[in-house]
């Protein structure tokens, strides 16, 4: 049985033996992977270099370039979630405080590995700002509580964080009064 399904002699057949290939896979997983994609990329760079059940691949640096780029697109998404006013009552949304620390290990990221990360910024920016609006004229109207799980510090810590000055963000009070 064994051999006519050619399994003898390989425990741990590799999907593909094209490094490329196999990069590529790693770098889907990643993107699909949970809410902090730097464990799955360490785990990847693992299981293709160090795992016994791994290929063994020795991958020079330029190599891994799809993976890190995997790593910022699986950031870039997972904040843009948090910030996406239609996702608030959605089981998958978690909150601004795990988007201000996505953002951080995100910037942190990105530094390490020189990625520039501009254009996610831009975008947060513009989404954080939608999402800001949206949420104090849905709560100020009474049409729903607030969903703002973090304090006043840790929203404008972010903001800075991103770029924005305290002109761009709603007053404190505001932000409260949606607490309320």
């Amino acid at each position: 049985m064994e051999k006519a399904l050619g399994l003898v002699g390989t425990l741990n057949p590799p999907v593909t033996d094209n490094k490329e290939n196999i990069l590529s896979e790693e770098a889907f997983l990643i993107l699909h992977s949970g809410e902090i994609p730097e464990v799955a990329y360490h785990g990847s760079i693992h299981y293709l270099t160090e795992d016994p059940e791994g290929p063994l691949l020795n991958i020079e640096p330029q190599y891994l370039i799809s993976l890190e780029k995997a790593v910022v697109q699986r950031y870039r998404a997972i904040i843009l979630r948090d910030v996406t006013s239609e996702n608030r009552d959605r089981s998958i949304y978690r909150g601004l405080k795990r988007c201000a620390a996505n953002w951080k290990r995100l910037v942190s990221f990105s530094d390490k590995k020189s990625i520039d990360i501009s254009s996610i910024r831009k975008e947060v920016i513009n989404a954080l700002k939608d999402f800001l609006s949206q949420e104090i004229m849905d709560v100020s109207s009474g049409k729903r509580e607030t969903c703002i799980n973090c304090s006043y510090s840790v929203l404008t810590e972010f903001a800075y964080g991103l770029g924005l000055s305290r002109d761009d963000l709603p007053a404190k009070e505001r932000i409260e009064e949606s607490d309320n």
